[in-house]
């Protein structure tokens, strides 16, 4: 369970890192609170972050209930994809949100995959 654990932390760091990020922005482009509009580069930061979380909350059961039922490294491995889309998904957003699509794919395949190996595992391997 140890892969499991790795890139769920991992999964919770990147959200603070992009959460710092949006802190970062707040200060650059002198957003403030409660505000979380008034610059389009604070609002793209803080989409980032947003938008992470609303996968995070789907992510992450979906890894844990898939690793109980399929081998760790192959549900590990394709939260590593997950990992990996988020920071293509953040990089892209920064640039032009016009061009995230990848990084998004790169994020929800992976999260569909998961979901569905672990409802297949409750399932069929009960």
């Amino acid at each position: 369970m140890n892969l499991i654990h790795t890139v769920a932390l991992l999964a919770l760091i990147q959200y603070l890192y992009f959460g710092f990020a949006v802190g970062r922005a707040r200060a650059k482009y002198g957003v403030n609170a409660p505000a979380v509009s008034g610059n389009e580069h604070f609002e793209r930061a803080f989409r980032i972050q947003a938008n992470t979380l609303e996968q995070l909350v789907v992510f992450l059961p979906a890894l844990f209930i898939a690793s109980f039922y399929w081998n760790e490294t192959l549900i590990a491995a394709i939260g590593a994809v997950y990992l990996i889309g988020r920071f293509l998904y953040r990089r892209a957003y920064t640039a032009d949100p016009q061009t995230r699509a990848v990084g998004f794919l790169l994020t929800i395949i992976p999260t569909f995959i998961l979901i569905l190996a672990g409802l297949a595992g409750a399932v069929f391997r009960a």
